[in-house]
This record gives structure tokens, C-alpha cells and sequence, in this order.
């Protein structure tokens, strides 16, 4: 099969254009996802490592980069201790303003290069909410674990635990990478963990409801399926090769608050990106992620309302998380599009449209992590680059399609190390 757009893709690789494309923009705005992004995805968040000239250089880029990331700033799996493990003491960071700027937590958790950390529009009944759900995903594990389904001994089912849930202060987690590892031969019982868990975390919105907290919060699931008729995101189920476990599925069970989308928080930073070149806040200095609109029309209504075309900076949204595949269903299958990273990298070329400013998507290739993910058949994409007809799409296998209506716009098929060379001339060359 041949693609089915008329135009060819061999722009994917060509990475020295884009830089100079971007290093001759003055009005530039990068916003960057984090893990498998700037450090490659590891099964154990604890072990993330990230590099100094990185750091330096998004300290160079100052005003024209921020991160959106559904991981958090701060708490024991935070980004921020990772950034002070890099210096001499760990409050050289914030006195050089060496954090990383912008979101996390989906949306909700803003944050300065100096590591001042707020959550506009949030309330404290449902931070108290938060601050408790990470015991009971302890207590839930612990239960389960020792039932006779699963059967693991105590000294086992701790060090899981503790690897598998994650404290964070606005979007407690369980992140089940250890299952899968530990489960390889065991695929059956590692499906049955996902539901299960899908199945705790349901129980968890239903307890907030009767706290008073209806609709204050919802579960994401990282890699997903893309949304259901509701709206819900949809589990993605992990894959079985010759009776072994192969691709992961759902992964990532993030329990976040409403609002807490990371297309909401494009609009978030562009709000703030406005006062930061203007003094002036387009959408008012209270504009938030929890009381925003969460659809794609909404947003770039609001988007097209407010703010001035001829300040619009070119966005350069980028991610890893983009997911596109065919699933079984009673009718056949379907093609399902998912991936966390997909409604920010779509709100992004969407604003590129709506105000002629030539916005561009970038996908960096993750899969050489410690976590299953689709991965990019680099040399059928340097084959598509010297020949336009050579197809492109089975490069792309779960990741994009000849109809996917994202287009990226340039792909890091090395992975995180690649992307970080690119970001470091892009900025020394600024």
C-alpha cells in the first residue's frame, strides 16, 4: 500500500533544515514533553538521569521553552530532584534557575526555572484527596498481591510496591512496568493486573464522588487507545508473542485532575508566553487548566478570540508518546489513535493553521528504553528520504498512518540522545 497523500514525507529526517528553519524564527515557543523525550524511558522512574548541557541549554532558551509533561516538578519521583543531582548542592539549581519551566502533572502544576511551584484553580480538598490515594494503592497492591491469583511472597511484593507506585503530589500514579518485566512468561496474569488496577482506579473516582469531589478528577491511562464515544480514555491491552508477553499496553494508570489534558495546557503556556514578550495575559492572569474549556474546537475558539495573530510565536510541539494501530472488534477491527502526546502535538499544528504560523510537530523515537513501544524502522525512512516512492507508512507501524490527521513533521528515530544534540544547537545557535 502507498501512502495516500499526494505530498512526499522525506522532510522526516531532514533535521538540518529544521534548524535552521527554527534558529532564524525570533518569535519561537518549544514545548517539550519529558520522559523518553530528553532521558530515555527506564522501568524504575527512580533511576531517570538527565544530562547537564541539556539543562544548560534550555536555561539559554529562556522565554521560548517550556515543558508539558504528565509526570510531576517536585516529590521523590519528581523532575526536580533528577536536575539537582547535577549540580554541587542541591540548591545551586534554583539559584541559577536551572529547573525546567512549565507544566507537569497533565496541566496543573506550574512551575519556574527558579523552582517556584504553584496549582492554579486547584483546591485543597482535592490535593488532600491526592495526598491519600497513594496509601491506599499501597494497601490495594498488597491485598491482591497475596491472593491466591497471584500468590507473590512479602519480600517480593514490597520491593513491586514500592517500585510501582508513585507518590506524586497532584497525580498519583501506579506505573506497572515491574509487572511487566517480572510477569514475561506469566502474560495472562499480567493483563489480569491491568484490569485490575483499571478496575481500583474506577473505585477511586467513585470514592471522590462520595467525598464531594465529582468530576474533580479522571484516570489516564499512558500508552492508551484513544478515547471511547464518552469521551474516556481506553485501555490499551497488553500483547501476547509465542506464549510471552510482548508489548506492555497500558503501562501508566495516572490518577489526575479534571483539566489535567495536556492540550489545555498548550493554551496554559501560550497565556503565559503572551505576558512574558507583551506584559499583557490574553486570556487574564487566572487562567487555568482546571477551568478551561477541554475540547479541541473550544480551545482554538478561545485561541483565535484572544490572541493577536501578529504576536503568535511559531510552537514547536514535542513529544513520544503517539499510538496508531488496528484492533479487534466484534464488527473486524478498527483503527484506534491514541498516545499522551497526541492532543497537545494535534492542538499544536491545529494553532499552526488557524493563524498561519507554520507550527511543527516532532516525534522522538523512545522505544530503546526500558519500556515496549512502537518503534521507527529508521532505515525505511532514510530509503523514503532518498526515494520518495518507497512507502513510507510501515516505517511508522503503531505509530502513524496514511489517514492519522496528526502530521509530524520531523522524526528522532535514535531516540532521546539525538533530540537532545538537535535542542543544544538550536540553542547555542540562537
Amino acid at each position: 500500500m502507498t501512502s495516500t497523500r499526494s505530498d512526499s514525507l522525506t522532510h522526516y529526517l531532514d533535521h538540518a533544515a529544521l534548524l535552521d528553519e527554527l534558529a532564524a524564527t525570533d518569535n519561537l515557543l518549544i514545548i517539550q514533553d519529558l520522559d523518553g523525550v530528553c532521558m530515555g524511558l527506564v522501568g524504575d522512574p527512580l533511576t531517570r538521569t538527565l544530562e547537564r548541557r541539556y539543562l544548560d541549554a534550555a536555561r539559554r532558551l529562556d522565554g521560548h521553552f517550556y515543558v508539558l509533561t504528565n509526570g510531576e516538578h517536585v516529590g521523590s519521583r519528581g523532575v526536580n530532584g533528577i536536575v539537582e543531582a547535577l549540580f554541587e548542592t542541591p540548591d545551586r539549581a534554583g539559584e541559577q534557575g536551572r529547573y525546567l519551566p512549565g507544566l507537569a502533572a497533565g496541566g496543573v502544576q506550574w512551575q519556574s526555572r527558579f523552582g517556584d511551584v504553584s496549582h492554579p484553580g486547584v483546591s485543597d480538598a482535592a490535593l488532600d484527596f491526592l495526598a491519600e490515594l497513594p496509601a491506599r494503592a499501597e494497601r490495594f497492591l498488597e491485598t491482591l498481591l497475596a491472593a491466591p491469583q497471584y500468590s507473590l511472597d512479602s519480600d517480593l511484593r514490597r520491593d513491586l510496591i514500592a517500585s510501582a507506585v508513585l507518590d506524586n503530589l497532584a497525580s498519583p500514579t501506579l506505573n506497572i512496568n515491574v509487572f511487566h518485566r517480572h510477569w514475561q512468561d506469566a502474560p495472562a496474569r499480567y493483563r489480569q493486573l491491568q484490569e485490575d488496577v483499571a478496575a481500583f482506579m474506577q473505585g477511586e473516582l467513585e470514592a471522590a464522588a462520595s467525598a464531594g469531589l465529582k468530576d474533580t478528577f479522571f484516570v489516564h491511562y499512558a500508552p492508551n487507545a484513544g478515547r471511547d464515544a464518552e469521551g474516556r480514555e481506553r485501555l490499551r491491552a497488553s500483547e501476547t508473542v509465542d506464549g510471552k508477553l510482548g508489548g506492555a499496553g497500558t503501562t501508566d494508570f495516572q490518577f489526575m485532575l479534571r483539566g489535567a489534558v495536556k492540550e489545555v495546557g498548550v493554551l496554559v503556556i501560550l497565556n503565559r508566553y503572551y505576558h512574558r514578550h507583551t506584559g499583557h495575559y490574553p486570556l487574564g492572569e487566572a487562567f487555568n487548566a482546571i477551568d478551561a474549556p477541554r475540547n479541541h474546537d473550544a480551545l482554538l475558539a478561545l485561541a483565535r478570540e484572544h490572541f493577536d495573530p501578529a504576536l503568535m510565536p511559531k510552537i514547536v510541539g514535542v513529544g513520544d508518546t503517539v499510538t496508531s494501530y488496528l484492533a479487534a472488534t466484534e464488527n473486524g477491527s478498527e483503527r484506534q489513535r491514541g498516545g499522551s502526546d497526541r492532543g497537545f502535538l494535534t492542538l499544536v499544528k491545529q494553532l499552526g493553521q488557524a493563524f498561519d504560523s507554520g507550527n511543527r510537530a516532532l516525534f522522538v523515537d523512545s522505544s530503546g528504553g526500558e519500556v515496549r513501544r512502537p518503534g521507527v524502522d529508521a532505515a525505511r525512512l532514510t530509503d523514503h528520504a532518498r526515494d520518495a516512492s518507497v512507502d513510507v507508512w510501515p516505517a511508522l507501524n503503531g505509530i502513524s498512518d496514511p489517514e492519522d490527521p496528526l502530521r509530524l513533521d520531523a522524526i528522532f528515530p535514535r531516540g532521546h540522545t539525538q533530540y537532545i544534540d538537535f535542542f543544544c544547537e538550536l540553542a547555542a545557535r540562537r
